[in-house]
């Protein structure tokens, strides 16, 4: 099956043709023409298994189909808010706007991203403007909606995107209450990891006959797959990844970073060291990524560094090394850094230099794939056990379509699904209201033995 027979429109098949995919996962394939029919959807899928897009495509199509003309009163915004995607963490919703704004790069619409951590005001700002698509966390759209800066009147589909998450984290009643501002009359996709009992209860009172929707987790790293970690000291990084590449004779790796700023960064510092290289990311044309991408394939040049997003549709049936110059703070994420080595049943590396900051994310993914990876220090490169870890800067501040929101990521030391340590990073929000901060520890001990831990 190819998403040229799925209905999507020539826009959108525009973007999905320019992140390089072809054929829609298992869970796209059975999701989207639901969607696209107009009936609620109960899917039960994880992150990685290409959920994002299975909402988000079909979202976007359901919006061209039901076109409005946009224009209004006298002195009100021009757009009102027809999609909204509720969402329980930061991180979460940060790289689903970043979806959005890739799939709806040829399409009219205007989208921003609302979290608590961050200045509300620039926020409110971004709202009055006028959005079609908000993606939000709980405590914080319920702040905008006090202010009534925000109006889900007229709200056409909600996407409730990893629900069992929210349920864990306490969220419940804000999501009873967002509901309520929104439309009855209206299309309902929740997605959450596995269709427990909990969930059930919550899509009866929140859809009207789902169609139910599972596919199977894809969280098990290939065998042919060699994973290792170096541990070294942040500042060491770069000249480490200089000696593995410069003594191991690598003529081709690919190399991930967490933020477009670090791709370029870098990319600088291996070209210094006369190896030559390329950065793809966000920032980058098309063409520029494109003709990287080809280079890279052709051997004439040996690192590709690039960005998650930029990485998407990458597909190099040789490809002997990856590198996690920085691990990812969504676990899954790096099963599929690393799945695009020892492919087409070729052996493959994956190395990952990790620094204390990461130590939380290192276990999340351990904890995900169930093992343990192997750990070697490089010599000449210990780890100075002086050094405290510091949050992590997620590299947010990026502009979006509608002018943005607030968008950096919130530092976060986690990188499992189930992890407490994820839900930290949703604090703030929770703090935006002692009454809801209540309800939700009254909560989080009965609704976290449902949450279903990867």
């Amino acid at each position: 099956m190819l998403f040229t027979s799925l209905g999507l429109s020539e826009p959108i098949l525009k973007a999905i043709t320019e992140t390089g995919y072809t054929q829609p996962t298992p869970i796209q394939a059975k999701a989207i023409p639901l969607v696209l029919e107009g009936k609620d959807v109960l899917a039960a899928a994880q992150t990685g298994t290409g959920k994002t897009a299975g909402f988000t495509l079909p979202l976007l199509e359901r919006m061209v189909q039901n076109h409005k003309p946009i224009g209004t009163h006298k002195g009100q915004p021009k757009r009102h808010i027809r999609a909204l995607i509720l969402t329980p963490t930061r991180e979460l919703a940060a790289q689903i706007a970043e979806n959005v704004e890739m799939y709806a790069k040829y399409l009219p619409y205007k989208s921003t991203v609302v979290f608590g951590g961050v200045n509300i005001n620039r926020q409110i700002n971004v709202m009055k403007q006028g959005i079609d698509i908000l993606i939000a966390t709980p405590g914080r759209l319920l702040d905008l909606c006090s202010q009534k800066v925000v109006d889900l009147s007229k709200v056409e589909i909600l996407v409730l995107d990893e629900a069992d998450r929210m349920l864990d984290m306490g969220f419940i009643h804000d999501m009873k209450k967002v509901v309520k501002l929104i439309p009855k009359n209206r299309q309902t996709l929740l997605f959450s990891a596995t269709f427990s009992k909990e969930i059930k209860v919550l899509a009866s009172g929140f859809q009207t006959n789902p169609n139910l929707v599972e596919v199977a987790a894809q969280n098990k790293t290939a065998d042919r797959i060699a994973q290792l970690v170096h541990p070294v000291d942040k500042k060491k990084k770069k000249d480490l990844l200089v000696k593995l590449i410069s003594d191991g004779q690598w003529k081709q790796v690919l190399v991930f970073t967490r933020t477009k700023h670090g791709a370029n960064k870098l990319c600088e510092h291996l070209e210094q060291e006369g190896i030559k290289s390329a950065a793809i990311h966000g920032n980058k044309s098309q063409g520029a990524r494109t003709k990287a991408l080809a280079n890279f394939k052709a051997n004439s040049i040996r690192v590709l560094v690039a960005t998650d997003i930029a990485a998407r549709g990458i597909d190099i049936d040789m490809l002997p090394h990856v590198v996690n110059f920085e691990l990812p703070n969504v676990a899954e994420d790096y099963v599929h850094r690393i799945g695009r080595t020892g492919r087409a049943g070729r052996e493959g590396e994956a190395v990952s230099l990790v620094c204390v900051d990461e130590n939380d994310y290192l276990r999340g993914i351990e904890r995900l794939i169930a093992q343990k990876i192997p750990s070697i220090v490089v010599a000449g490169f210990e780890v100075d056990p002086s050094i405290v870890a510091e949050p992590i800067n997620q590299g947010g501040g990026r502009g979006r379509r509608g002018g943005g929101g607030g968008q950096s990521r919130g530092n976060n030391n986690s990188g499992s699904r189930g992890s407490n340590n994820r839900g930290r990073s949703e604090n703030s929000d929770k703090k935006s209201s002692n009454s809801r901060n209540r309800s939700r520890s009254r909560n989080r001990s009965t609704s976290r033995n449902n949450s279903s831990d990867s």
